[in-house]
């Protein structure tokens, strides 16, 4: 593999996929690179040699040699020149009736058209070249990007170490008190933008990685950059209740012929933030079983559909957010390979009244301070109720609704925190 790591140019906290310019140096076959040709002429129809390279991601240097080829075998004819176009990539490309039976052919195999896939070898190094681990976090930092939320000291102590030691983490407390901001603010911390594949070639088949649902692109300023990668911003895949234990293998389409990249794989490089944990379909057990192995060795291992198993290494902060009890998921085993955990307790008097202050700024309601009194006075202490940190944002949305609903000013006077606080919590007063 230490050949796929220096195919990278060293750059700082990460590292720069260099373009290829022979067909060779892609490691890719030209079988694979003819049925890509073929199925996109037939897809997009004909094709100057300049489309097809930007289509592909490729240099026109890497896929000349195919198209004289496929040219002389009668695969492709051409239909002219495009005079926009300067040289070899002004030739207009199209399918002979031998290449559109190819190109059927090739769609038979896979329905995959689009940018040519990289290695899996070439993948793995990279992910080994941006690791994650090599991210460092100041207290700076961690205030600077957690200013909007009011956490106490010690759980901010916490969060730094457990981020810089790149190691899995368990968020637990009482439902309500920011969990889950905490969680995904982390990742804005994790460092320099990295470089994915749109999509990588294993054991013949194609995995389909790059998802711009998960994968925020970045606009590239270096020149020469192998352009079947993109530069995104260090991922955050955020899963809850939906998450099984059939997406945390390669999905594969049985209409496409393609596989789809799961969660873990995606997160390589950024952060896996598994929320609601306890609440999957499956027993937590059963998920934590399933991470051990990667937790411990830092390397996963994927099912392809002809059976075999690949390494995939597995770099990533895991988070798990909960709002039960570490000890009643998981057994002390499993606790001991989950280095941190951080309990995010419920705000204290002075902490609620601050993120209430905070709260009235965002909705552009007064602050009024015998209002607050009263809402802890009547509805907090009267009864025994728990400050929650997102309290002071839903009571105030429900005060700015009513606010608008009755065509006048939202106050935090004590008939609208009244009136919001019944629905709010559904109580019968």
């Amino acid at each position: 593999m230490l050949a796929e790591i220096e195919a990278f140019d060293s750059e700082m906290m990460g590292c720069r996929p260099v373009e290829r310019t022979t067909l060779e140096s892609t490691g890719l076959d030209a079988d694979l690179i003819i049925d890509l040709l073929l199925k996109t002429i037939y897809h997009r129809g004909p094709q100057t040699g300049y489309q097809l390279s930007e289509y592909l991601r490729l240099p026109l240097s890497t896929i000349q040699g195919i198209l004289s080829d496929q040219r002389r075998l009668h695969i492709f004819e051409v239909q002219g020149s495009d005079r926009r176009v300067f040289g070899d990539g002004a030739y207009i490309y199209a399918l002979t009736n031998e290449g559109g039976e190819r190109a059927q052919k090739a769609l038979a195999r896979s329905l995959y058209v689009g940018p040519a896939p990289v290695p899996f070898e070439e993948y793995a190094a990279s992910v080994y070249s941006q690791s994650v681990k090599t991210v460092r976090v100041s207290a700076d930092d961690l205030r600077r990007e957690l200013n909007d939320l009011t956490i106490c000291p010690e759980v901010l102590d916490s969060i730094g170490p457990a981020v810089n030691a790149a190691r899995s983490i368990f968020i637990f407390g009482a439902p309500g008190n920011g969990k889950t901001s905490i969680a995904t603010r982390i990742a804005k911390l994790l460092g320099d933008p990295i470089y994915v594949p749109y999509s990588i070639q294993v054991e013949g088949g194609i995995i389909e990685f790059f998802d711009p649902v998960v994968h925020a692109t970045v606009r590239e300023t270096e020149s020469r950059i192998d352009r079947r990668w993109l530069k995104v911003h260090r991922p955050a895949v955020v899963v809850g209740g939906e998450l099984t234990m059939d997406s945390l293998d390669l999905t594969y389409s049985q209409s496409r012929r393609t596989y789809q990249a799961p969660y873990q794989m995606k997160a390589n490089g950024g952060m896996f933030l598994i929320d609601d944990f306890g609440r999957q379909a499956m027993n937590p057990h059963q998920l934590l079983n399933r991470l051990i192995v990667p937790l411990e060795l830092g390397m996963d291992y994927l099912t392809l559909v002809t059976g075999t198993k690949i390494e995939v290494p597995f770099d990533q902060l895991v988070l798990f957010s909960t709002n039960l009890e570490p000890a009643d998921l998981a057994d002390e085993a499993f606790l001991r390979r989950i280095k941190y955990k951080i309990h995010v307790e419920d705000p204290s008097l002075e902490e609620f009244r601050e993120i209430f202050e905070r709260a009235c700024t965002l909705f552009d309601v007064q602050f009024e301070p015998e209002g607050f009194d009263y809402l802890i006075r009547a509805h907090y202490q009267a009864l025994e109720r728990p400050f929650r940190a997102v309290h002071p944002r839903d009571l105030l949305d429900q005060i700015k609704a009513m606010a608008r609903y009755k065509d006048i000013p939202a106050t935090m006077s004590r008939e609208m925190i009244d009136s919001v606080v019944r629905t709010y919590f559904a109580t019968s007063g």
